[in-house]
């Protein structure tokens, strides 16, 4: 059952099992023993690791490099710097670069969009170095790009020396840091996301598909990369949605193509089968009620600043407890989305979820008077 202190309001209780069936919980097996060197699997929504193994060692990620070459891309056309019309003159650096291709030609012009697309289907280095010169004027330059959002989206376990993930000792990431950046690909350009999910694009006409298989086989699944040299393996970052609940998948260093493919269908295929996620509270809702002393107001509402979501066993929601705990004393003023205490959610004992609980409205501070015959009032309390 889940349980609030006495100055939670109802409506919070009777929200989280509205329209609910309650499952028997099932036995819980382990998660599946893939052959690669690493891989996570982690829900979108909640942030729960749901199967992982090594997961924060540093490992040569190949074209999963792409994800955040492609995010610097559309960060610059957010931010106004670059368009997905202008065109980009192809350089001869660009036009050799070895590896994967889209085959696009020295010294012609090729629009941002269809580089994109170059880049994400059909995993072209050449059009990934086109648009790193493009926006940094040097592929060095887009590296360092590349590092300052990493460091800003908390991705410590990285660094990138170029734009492709062609190897070298010093380009690394984690499994952990890969799934940072997919979640935030997901999450913050829905637009360009989609091209994720495209299995062809033909330019200069020449066909090529995209190289995640899962695309194929898996209706569920959306995106988002593939990646492969000698040194670091097959590599295959996926996401999959079924039934509104979301996993990110990554999987490192398998023998094959085949093998990673499916290696990510079974960790995905456990994660879907014996996990599910649920929202407990919408963000700026008022979970509970509580005194502020020597304030214009005797109260302040009480939410949270982001939707909570948890992720749990199945069958196992029935036995999750929810408390708040606040400061003992609140003194104002306050500010509005001023930590004032903790929502914390457990599972049979054991810690699922920490949110802050914060002040849904600012409180300034009373009057003299107010401030005097509350101070006397805590005296006594």
């Amino acid at each position: 059952m889940i349980k609030h202190p006495r100055f939670a309001t109802f409506f919070v209780l009777a929200s989280l099992f509205a329209g609910l069936a309650v499952q028997a919980a099932m036995p819980i097996p382990k998660e599946p023993d893939v052959g690669a060197r690493g891989y996570l699997v982690e829900d979108f929504l909640s942030g729960r690791a749901i199967a992982e193994k090594n997961a924060d060692e540093p490992m040569e990620p190949a074209s999963i490099t792409k994800l955040m070459s492609a995010y610097v891309v559309f960060k610059e056309i957010r931010d106004g710097s670059v368009s997905l019309e202008d065109k980009v003159r192809i350089s001869e650096k660009a036009w050799r670069t070895e590896g994967s291709r889209m085959f696009v030609e020295v010294n012609t012009t090729v629009s941002v969009a269809d580089l994109l697309k170059g880049l994400i289907i059909q995993s072209g280095n050449d059009a990934t170095v086109a648009l790193a010169e493009h926006i940094a004027g040097t592929e060095e330059g887009f590296a360092g790009l590349m590092n300052h959002h990493a460091e800003r989206l908390g991705m410590t376990r990285s660094h990138f020396v170029n734009s492709t993930g062609l190897p070298d000792k010093e380009h690394y990431t984690t499994a952990r840091d890969i799934v940072k950046i997919a979640r935030v690909m997901i999450d913050e350009f829905p637009e360009y996301y989609r091209w994720y999910s495209e299995r062809e694009f033909t330019y200069n006409k020449i066909t090529q598909y995209n190289r995640n298989k899962l695309l194929w086989r898996d209706a569920s699944v959306d995106g988002l990369k593939t990646g492969h040299t000698e040194s670091a393996g097959y590599c295959l970052v996926t996401s999959a949605e079924r039934e509104g609940m979301r996993l990110i998948s990554v999987v490192l260093g398998t023998r094959s193509e085949e093998a990673r493919a499916d290696a990510t269908q079974s960790l995905l295929s456990y994660g879907f089968r014996f996990f599910e996620t649920h929202k407990l509270y919408d963000a700026d809702t008022k979970l509970a009620t509580t005194r502020i002393w020597k304030g214009v107001r005797e109260n302040v509402d009480l939410g949270l600043n982001q939707a909570l979501y948890v992720t749990i066993p199945r069958g196992e929601y029935k036995n999750l407890d929810a408390s708040l705990q606040l400061q003992e004393q609140i003194i104002a003023p306050t500010a509005a989305h001023q930590a004032l205490g903790q929502v914390v959610v457990r599972l049979d004992g054991e810690l699922v979820a920490e949110k802050d609980l914060v002040a849904l409205q600012a409180v300034d501070e009373g009057s003299f008077w107010q401030r005097i015959v509350d101070e006397a009032l805590l005296y006594f309390d």
